[in-house]
C-alpha cells in the first residue's frame, strides 16, 4: 500500500509540475513565450499555387523559377528507360524508336514539369478506337492503337471529387474521372477514366490540405517563393548599386537662384558642368570657381554583398534539393569538386522516378 501511495503521489507531483518543451528565460526574455519580438513570429498562408498566372509569370520571367521547374523534369526523362530481364536487343531498339516517334519522353518531361509548376498534371494514354471514360484493359489494345500521351495540367481538367476510386490500391481515394475543360487543346469536355491517366503531383499534401486543393498537390514554387523574392531582390539591388558606386557632388554657390531665374543663368550652369564633365578624366583637370566645392563619394554598400548573395543562393539550392553546381552552373569553391553533391542529387532523382 505504501508503494502504491508513493506512486500516486509522484504522479500527482508530475502533473502539477510546470514543464517546458523549449528553452525559455523569462528574466532575460529569451525564447518563445517570454514576451519578446521572437514570440510574435508565426507562419502565414500564401497559397500562390492557386494563382495560375503568377506561377506562369515566374516560370517565364525568372530564370531561377524556370530552373526550379525544368531541371528536375529534364534530368528525370532525358535518358529514357532501361529494359530489364531477357529481351531481344532488336525489340528494345524498336521500342526506343517508337517512343521517340510518339514523343513519349517529351510528354513525360512536360508532365513532370507542369506537375511541379501547378501542383498537379496528368498524361492521358491515347488509345485509338476506345472510349476514354471506360477502364483501361491492356488485353484489348492491339498493335498500332497506342498513339502517345496527351499532357493536361490541373487547370485543364476537373476531377470528380464526389466520385472517388473505391478499389483497393494506390489510387484509392483519388478522383475516378477527369473531365477535360472546354478550352483545353484537345479532347474538350471528354470524360477520362483514371486508369488511362498517369497522375503526378508537385508537393504532396496531407489529407485536409489536399481537399482544399481539389485533391491535387501544391507547386514547388510555393515553399520557396519568399526565398526567390529575397534572391532576386538582392541581385537586382546589387546591379543597381553599380550605377551608384561612385557619386560626385558639385556645390555651386547661388544654384537655387539660377534655377529659379532660368534663361541664360540656367543655360550657363548647364554648359559649365558639361564642359567639366568632358575635361574630367585620368589626365584631365576639373575647372571650378573658387567658391564652389566638389566632392566624390565611393559607395561602401558592396562590403559583404557577395557573401549575402551566396547565402541566398544556398537557401534556394537547399529548398529545391538541387546542388549549387547543377542549379547555378558554377564550379564549387575550395577543395570540393561537386561530384559528391551531384551523385547525391542524381540518386534523389532516381528515387523520384520509382
Amino acid at each position: 500500500k505504501s508503494v502504491a501511495r508513493k506512486a500516486i503521489s509522484d504522479e500527482k507531483k508530475i502533473r502539477q509540475a510546470k514543464t517546458l518543451d523549449s528553452f525559455v528565460n523569462f528574466a532575460a526574455k529569451l525564447g518563445i513565450g517570454a514576451d519578446n519580438t521572437f514570440s510574435q513570429s508565426s507562419y502565414g498562408f500564401n497559397p500562390v499555387t492557386r494563382i495560375r498566372t503568377l506561377l506562369e509569370w515566374i516560370h517565364r520571367g525568372s530564370w531561377v523559377g524556370g530552373v526550379a521547374i525544368d531541371i528536375i523534369a529534364e534530368d528525370m526523362t532525358r535518358e529514357g528507360v532501361e529494359f530489364e530481364g531477357e529481351i531481344d536487343p532488336d525489340d528494345a531498339e524498336k521500342m526506343h524508336r517508337t517512343a521517340k516517334k510518339l514523343n513519349i519522353w517529351q510528354a513525360m518531361r512536360d508532365t513532370v514539369a507542369w506537375s511541379r509548376l501547378y501542383g498537379g498534371c496528368i498524361a492521358v494514354m491515347l488509345i485509338d478506337g476506345q472510349e476514354p471514360s471506360t477502364p483501361l484493359r491492356l488485353e484489348t489494345i492491339s498493335k498500332g492503337q497506342f498513339k502517345g500521351l496527351l499532357v493536361l495540367d490541373r487547370w485543364m481538367v476537373e476531377p470528380s471529387l464526389s466520385n472517388l476510386v473505391t478499389e483497393y490500391g494506390p489510387h484509392l481515394g483519388l478522383p475516378k474521372f477527369y473531365t477535360v475543360t472546354a478550352d483545353a487543346p484537345a479532347l474538350p469536355r471528354m470524360k477520362i477514366h483514371y486508369s488511362r491517366c498517369i497522375r503526378l503531383e508537385g508537393i504532396r499534401l496531407p489529407y485536409w490540405q489536399r481537399l482544399m486543393e481539389n485533391l491535387w498537390g501544391i507547386s514547388v514554387l510555393e515553399r520557396v517563393y519568399d526565398r526567390m523574392v529575397a534572391f532576386d531582390s538582392a541581385t537586382t539591388g546589387a546591379a543597381q548599386l553599380v550605377n551608384k558606386a561612385y557619386i560626385r557632388t558639385y556645390k555651386v554657390e547661388g544654384l537655387r537662384e539660377a534655377i529659379a531665374m532660368g534663361g541664360p543663368a540656367m543655360e550657363g550652369i548647364a554648359e559649365y558642368t558639361n564642359v567639366m564633365r568632358k575635361l574630367q578624366g585620368i589626365e584631365g583637370i576639373s575647372l571650378m570657381d573658387a567658391a564652389d566645392e566638389f566632392e566624390g563619394t565611393v559607395h561602401n554598400a558592396f562590403a559583404g554583398l557577395s557573401d549575402a548573395l551566396v547565402q541566398f543562393g544556398q537557401q534556394l539550392s537547399g529548398a529545391l534539393r538541387i546542388p549549387l553546381v547543377r542549379m547555378f552552373g558554377q564550379s564549387p569553391s575550395g577543395f570540393s569538386t561537386g561530384d559528391t553533391d551531384l551523385r547525391n542529387y542524381y540518386d534523389g532523382v532516381k528515387q523520384q522516378q520509382v
